[in-house]
């Protein structure tokens, strides 16, 4: 994994041209690149940020930012009124209670 201005990029190879293929994984807008070499892609992975951060400036749009903050889950009824119940019991709110839990889980690792 490789990073620029808080963006991801993950490699893969692509057999098909010899060659590696990044995409940047922390944003729904497709922000891709390719190298043969680790140097080549940061090269080529700080170009397509900075191309798709100009694209953005020429469209008027905001572009979008990695890593909101915003973390949108689906799960089981039972597990959320475990959840909640647990926040309640704690006097924290299900935010709160959620990321404290998540750290936890991050930290052990």
């Amino acid at each position: 994994m490789i990073e620029y201005k808080d963006y991801l990029g993950v490699i893969d190879f692509d057999p098909e041209i010899d060659s590696f293929h990044g995409t940047v994984i922390n944003t729904n807008d497709v922000i891709t690149f390719y190298g043969s070499s680790v140097t080549e892609l940061r090269e080529e992975m700080q170009k397509s940020i900075e191309v798709y951060l100009e694209f953005c400036r020429e469209q008027g749009k905001e572009p979008e930012e990695p890593f909101s903050g915003r973390l949108m889950i689906q799960t089981s009824p039972e597990l959320h009124r475990r959840i909640a119940l647990n926040a309640a019991r704690r006097h924290v709110n299900l935010n709160t209670y959620i990321q404290e839990v998540l750290e936890k889980g991050v930290v052990a690792e």
